[in-house]
């Protein structure tokens, strides 16, 4: 929204939203269900290319290892499939639904598992994972972006945390299967751990397909009649509750209010809108923009995914831990029962200080490991508190910018562009992802670089950056619902943004409550979306 202006006045700036049910929640919780197979997708190919069979299948018979370039191709097409797909699924969400686009993502990511299962080279591997990243794509852009819209707003940060908690848990059934199948003597080994995927996709779709689609997709699409069925649903309310009437008014108010400042056009200004307005103006697109794509590589740039993704191989290679595959366990399972905190600390804390103290205790931990990998990397008790302070770190981004960096990209961004906003800051991660991915063999393996435990030098120094752009750049969003967040971008700058209190409403005029009433006779209580009941 652009400076300078101001949305109406409205008396009642509490009575926006219905009080949360028992059904409402569960409802919102179950799209975090996406986080699981983004998860264990990420967390399986650790373990898998530490796994004899498997090298022996990629590099031959007598094959130890196998070589840097191949680990990091493995590894890297992923992310450069999930960059293309989170772009991809901007366009369809707001074409056929922020649902629809999900349950596309779901079917698209079982074609690349049962290529991937299928393989016995590294070429049709490589090629399941490329396929498989599109659909990775499509569900985590999209399911961040449907639960924010969906989640009531006492409860969004805990439901969009739940997202990052599934990733976690994602991990952890990865982790269990690997370490189950490791030293099986045939295609076994990595064939289960792989096609073990599609029963997760299978259950988020089929999920979702019982579940309705977000309230202001239909705002946006102009089908208010749908938008009333379905909030009304969503926050298990009568149709002719005043919580659903007010709640709808508001949205529409705001959805109004943004499209008359800046009206979105053809398909190209439609991406344009994203970047209006100057970047020194905090509640700009451009600014917005900025916020949600940085973000996502500062997540990325905490070092969380090395640990992820080139645990086992990392372990191997200090050459002082008998069983990796249950170090990277034991890793895992620390991220897994540090995430829950954040569901509590998220709506208590603050998204913004959490960011901040999060980042330094990153930093902390990270360059401890670095001192000892530097001074004594040989020594097994040194080895051991090495260990210690890798499990403390993840604590840290467990509860701080693992599910951070997601909330906040789900709230910052107006209507009219939050599919295309969201789509782009995912895109942003995974770009980041991929270099990560692409970088890191090289940079810590014995035949390349070999920094070992130095690298995490390079994650500490990174994690400073994330200290100081967490203090100057990110807002805090607590409490607020979407359009609250909106209003407050527009009237605060990021450091005191912890002081607003929602004054006025978008719906304070009669234009969004004349809207409502106009199509109020086109609903019926049987739900005239066409979408089965829950």
């Amino acid at each position: 929204m652009p400076g300078g202006a101001a949305p109406p006045v409205g008396a009642d700036t509490l009575r926006v939203e219905a009080p949360v049910t028992m059904k409402a929640y569960l409802m919102c919780v179950f799209a975090a269900f996406g986080g699981i197979f983004f998860g264990y997708d990420s967390g399986y190919i650790a373990g898998v290319m530490g796994m004899d069979f498997f090298i022996k299948t990629i590099e031959g018979p007598g094959a130890l290892v196998l070589p840097a370039w191949k680990k990091s191709l493995i590894t890297s097409i992923l992310s450069a499939g999930t960059f293309f797909g989170s772009l991809a699924a901007g366009d369809l969400a707001d074409w056929i639904g922020r649902k629809f686009t999900v349950i596309l993502g779901c079917m698209v990511f079982i074609v690349g598992v049962v290529l991937q299962t299928a393989s016995a080279s590294l070429g049709l591997i490589v090629a399941g994972r490329l396929v498989a990243g599109f659909g990775v794509g499509f569900v985590s852009a999209i399911i961040i972006l449907y639960m924010s819209e969906i989640a009531p707003r006492k409860v969004r940060g805990a439901i969009v945390s739940g997202y990052q908690f599934c990733i976690c848990i994602g991990l952890l059934l990865a982790s269990c299967v690997n370490y189950g199948t490791q030293d099986r003597d045939d295609s076994a080994s990595y064939r289960v751990p792989i096609g073990l995927q599609m029963a997760w996709a299978l259950i988020l779709a089929g999920g979702l397909a019982l579940l309705p689609e977000s309230p202001r997709f239909f705002v946006r699409k102009g089908q208010l009649d749908k938008a009333r069925v379905t909030l009304a649903r969503l926050r298990d309310q009568p149709l002719d509750s005043e919580y659903i009437r007010d709640e709808l008014a508001e949205i529409i108010a705001n959805h109004e209010y943004e499209t008359s400042i800046a009206p979105v056009g053809g398909y190209w200004s439609a991406w344009m809108v994203c970047f209006q307005g100057s970047i020194f103006n905090s509640s700009s697109n451009l600014r917005r923009t900025v916020l949600g794509t940085s973000l996502q590589m500062m997540q990325q740039w905490t070092g969380c995914n090395f640990v992820f993704y080139f645990g086992t191989t990392f372990f191997q290679q200090l050459g002082t831990i008998s069983n990796p595959f249950l170090i990277s366990l034991i890793t895992t399972l620390v991220n897994v029962c540090s995430t829950p905190i954040s569901f509590w600390s998220m709506e208590r804390v603050g998204r913004r200080p959490l960011l901040i103290w999060g980042a330094l205790g990153m930093v902390i931990c990270q360059y401890i490991v670095a001192i000892i990998g530097t001074v004594k990397p040989d020594d097994d008790n040194c080895v051991k508190a090495m260990i210690a302070f890798i499990c403390i770190y993840i604590f840290f981004f467990a509860t701080t910018w693992g599910p951070g960096a997601w909330v906040v990209i789900g709230e910052v961004f107006p209507l009219p562009m939050r599919a295309k906003g969201v789509a782009l800051s995912t895109a942003s991660n995974w770009l980041w992802n991929c270099i990560i991915a692409v970088i890191t063999p090289y940079m810590v393996d014995s035949d390349k670089g070999n920094l070992g435990a130095k690298v995490f030098w390079i994650w500490g120094s990174l994690c400073c950056c994330c200290f100081l752009y967490a203090f100057l750049l990110v807002p805090e969003t607590k409490g607020l619902t979407l359009e609250q967040v909106d209003q407050m971008l527009n009237e605060t700058t990021p450091r005191t943004s912890a002081r607003w209190v929602p004054h006025s409403t978008y719906a304070g005029g009669e234009k969004a409550e004349k809207s409502v009433q106009h199509h109020e006779e086109k609903v019926t209580p049987s739900g005239s979306d066409g979408e089965s009941q829950v």
